[in-house]
């Protein structure tokens, strides 16, 4: 009973420790013998400080300031404070992770350090009503995928859309699909799972938090096509289409710089010329996700060759404003 009553003392100060100190916070051995005897745990000085000297012994980081009163503290943990409010911004910006899982993850994250620190970690970042995804499958979508693809297997699951009454509606008619995982991107605050399709019969990208019934199947992937780079496939293909890449040139205002070199990296290719613009070459893939990028920059940014692809451009721009009237009657 004696060395039972050793155990839960040693962990009851272990837990003190971690729960009520880091570099800033202390507690001696009087306050310690306190909060062991709130919990109904007796403790006599001699007994606490051989009980601190064992957890160190064993591996615990405690450290010791000499005084008049000793006082103790667990070195911190496996992060840092500042690491720990990079992670709880980066959970909370995440769109495919659901509030309930956010607020999950948040909290657990918090039971990483003190509890004065845990009052840290309250969100410092403004997110602009960022959109957060409702399916609360998300983590095991992602287990399931990263499991798939460690062990080379394909998986089956279904893949829904929203309607106009925002009610999830199933694609390919219900049928599931069936695909070859070779990797995961998370890119613009969503997460993607790259591979082979039977159904399209090309590499193609699913989001994860739009998928249900993730299952892996017992039906070894298919190898990826020749040539096949899933870097070079993420940053050409913007993250989320798949159409045949082309070689555009663009005409660029000069302060556009820094936004063509955070899309394309400072390797992307480019001509200073005068009067404040400078051509950059890029290879893309011809989407609404190109065009789109283009037109945020209101005629700062213009396709100027190939022909096929600037035209593509104003036309849809047509199809978009082509159309003057006044709809709302």
């Amino acid at each position: 009973m004696a060395n039972a009553d050793t155990k839960s003392r040693i962990i009851n100060i272990y837990r003190l420790l971690l729960a009520e100190t880091d570099a800033e916070h202390y507690l001696t051995v009087n306050q310690i013998i306190e909060r062991l005897e709130e919990k109904g745990i007796s403790a006599y000085r001699k007994t606490v400080i051989a009980d601190i000297e064992q957890l160190i012994e064993s591996g615990i980081d405690i450290k010791c300031i000499k005084s008049t009163q000793n006082r103790y503290y667990i070195n911190s943990g496996l992060f840092s404070i500042a690491e720990l409010k990079l992670l709880v911004d980066a959970v909370e910006a995440a769109q495919f992770i659901t509030e309930k899982k956010s607020e999950a993850l948040i909290e657990k994250l918090s039971s990483l350090t003190s509890t004065h620190n845990s009052e840290k970690l309250c969100r410092t970042i403004v997110l602009a009503q960022r959109a957060k995804s409702d399916n609360e499958e998300i983590f095991e979508n992602i287990d399931r995928c990263h499991e798939a693809i460690n062990r080379k297997k394909q998986i089956r699951f279904l893949y829904f859309d929203y309607n106009e009454d925002k009610h999830r509606v199933l694609r390919n008619y219900g049928e599931e699909y069936s695909l070859s995982p070779y990797c995961m991107t998370w890119e613009d605050a969503k997460y993607y799972v790259i591979g082979y399709s039977v159904k399209h019969k090309k590499i193609i990208t699913f989001r994860v938090d739009r998928m249900n019934n993730v299952e892996v199947t017992d039906d070894v992937r298919l190898p990826a096509p020749e040539g096949f780079n899933a870097a070079n496939y993420v940053n050409k293909v913007f993250r989320m289409y798949d159409d045949k890449m082309v070689t555009v040139t663009l005409k660029c205002r000069n302060e556009l710089m820094k936004a063509v070199i955070d899309r394309f990296g400072l390797d992307v290719e480019t001509d200073p010329k005068r009067n404040g613009y400078f051509y950059a070459k890029v290879e893309v893939s011809a989407s609404r996700t190109f065009y789109s990028w283009v037109f945020q920059f209101d005629g700062g940014i213009d396709i100027v060759k190939p022909s096929r692809i600037r035209k593509e451009y104003r036309e849809m721009g047509k199809r978009i404003f082509g159309n003057e009237e006044d709809n709302s009657k």
